[in-house]
């Protein structure tokens, strides 16, 4: 099933999807395509930038939530619900975003952009970390990788990604998107010892 275009319908479906892995993870420290971190850390990731980058290009602001280390479940649902009042409300949703990194434009933009966009990706990482379906909308991920490849130079470097992995060219997108983004995409998780 596609992605919805508007970004308060696309945020609600990538949140929710999210939401899902959360409440399917049963182990907090396993370990994630992505080397330092553990499934905890993903969740945290998502929860602890966004805030600083929401106040950095406009006056509105998340509430708190409970920490990721208390309840991994509900200081996401807390996060995800603060985003989704910013969406649902169309005067916040249209409010300017004025951050001094990218182009003003409207909040709403913003969020997608740069915020939906980064859970949908980390959605993999979760997923995968914690055996859970990992597949993506390959619509979307054509969009993202296209999008992210038309300004690389940028993203590299803003130090934010890792090393772009080779995969072929006729690869399924999914896996193109994830190789850009410097995660391998036949990563599976260690095996761990009781």
């Amino acid at each position: 099933m596609a992605l919805p275009a508007d970004p308060a319908a696309r945020h609600r479906a990538v949140a929710d999807r999210f939401a899902d892995l959360v409440r399917g993870t049963a182990d907090w420290d396993a370990p994630t395509p992505v080397a330092e971190w553990v499934a905890r850390d993903v969740v945290s990731h998502l929860i602890e930038w966004f805030p600083g980058f929401l106040a950095g290009g406009t006056s509105h602001r998340l509430p708190t939530g409970p920490a990721v280390s208390a309840d991994p479940l509900a200081a996401w649902q807390a996060h995800s619900e603060g985003v989704q009042a910013l969406l649902d409300d169309p005067v916040a949703a249209e409010s300017a975003f004025a951050h001094p990194y990218v182009p003003e434009q409207p909040l709403a933009t913003a969020i997608d952009r740069f915020y939906t966009t980064d859970v949908f990706m980390h959605t993999w990482d979760l997923a995968r970390a914690t055996g859970q379906a990992d597949a993506l909308d390959p619509t979307a991920c054509a969009e993202v990788l296209s999008g992210m490849e038309a300004m690389e130079k940028v993203i590299r470097s803003s130090g934010q990604f890792g090393v772009r992995r080779e995969v072929a060219a006729d690869a399924p997108a999914q896996d193109r998107l994830m190789a850009f983004i410097g995660r391998d995409p036949a990563w599976r998780p260690p095996r761990r010892t009781p």
